[in-house]
């Protein structure tokens, strides 16, 4: 599933083709995604201009002088850009075409992502109740103490639990642990303010290094520009079931922790 990283990857590629541009038409191929798309996405959106290309938690945002496009990319989802006479396969649902001759075009083959439309992206009811983007000055070691206590929930579902911070998926929140010296299994409660502090560090380390490094390829994410990550190489711990730590050539465990697989070193994370 593309995570923040990947997003933010494609926000990139796609920006600049996209801004100060006119949406001459929206194509609609196949409504039927986690969501129903409604028809006044293409109502809205057409004719309107571009203002800017934008991210809150995994979602795109593409901002006119009406509104706005709310866009998730689901566990397959992607967007590109390809020239208007592009054809289109059956896993690319819709088109937001733009008066420069370029078309963003969105392709799913699960059909989990969604298109929104809405006047105010901070009031709907996807976005609304999030916690702070961890590369913003409101996340911070403090904040996560003071949202920790008394919580006895493992500290790995509450990094990754959207309601404290918004987007530390599965994979950058097995290697932020790791980076940080912390066992996944620790409850969120029982971790110290110094302690919290080197993870959010770590954790804004992870994500910034994942963004340069153009995401994480894991089955078939692509970014905006139609290139892979390549994140996946320099993973420490996400995947490398029985192979050597790094620090201390100790056989890497997994276990599943909320039906999610966490990657640790049982001797260097206490």
């Amino acid at each position: 599933m593309p995570e923040l990283p990947e997003v933010e990857t494609s926000r990139r590629g796609i920006e600049p083709y996209l801004r100060d541009q006119r949406i001459d038409r929206i194509i609609l191929r196949d409504t039927r995604l986690r969501w129903p798309v409604r028809a006044e996405v293409a109502r809205q959106l057409t004719g309107q201009t571009i203002v800017s290309v934008t991210r809150r938690a995994k979602y795109l945002l593409i901002n006119t002088t009406n509104g706005s496009a709310m866009i998730h990319l689901g566990m397959s989802g992607s967007v590109y850009i390809v020239d208007h006479d592009a054809p289109a396969t059956v896993h690319e649902h819709f088109d937001f075409r733009l008066d420069s001759g370029k078309t963003l075009r969105y392709r799913d083959p699960r059909r989990f992502g969604s298109l929104h439309w809405c006047r105010d992206p901070a009031q709907h009811k996807l976005l609304r109740s999030l916690g702070p983007e961890p590369l913003s000055d409101q996340f911070s070691g403090e904040f996560l103490w003071q949202r920790s206590r008394g919580r006895r929930v493992s500290i790995k579902q509450f990094i990754m639990n959207a309601g404290i911070v918004v987007g530390v998926g599965n994979i950058y929140a097995s290697e932020a642990l790791f980076l940080a010296g912390i066992n996944p299994h620790r409850f969120a409660g029982r971790i110290s303010m110094q302690r919290y502090v080197r993870l959010a560090e770590v954790i804004r380390q992870v994500l910034q290094q994942a963004i340069e490094a153009g995401g994480t390829t894991l089955r078939d994410f692509y970014g905006g520009d139609g290139k892979a990550g390549y994140f996946q190489r320099e993973l420490l711990v996400y995947g490398r079931d029985q192979e050597p730590c790094t620090k201390c050539r100790r056989a890497i465990s997994v276990v599943v922790q909320g039906q999610r697989s966490t990657y640790y070193c049982v001797n260097c994370q206490h």
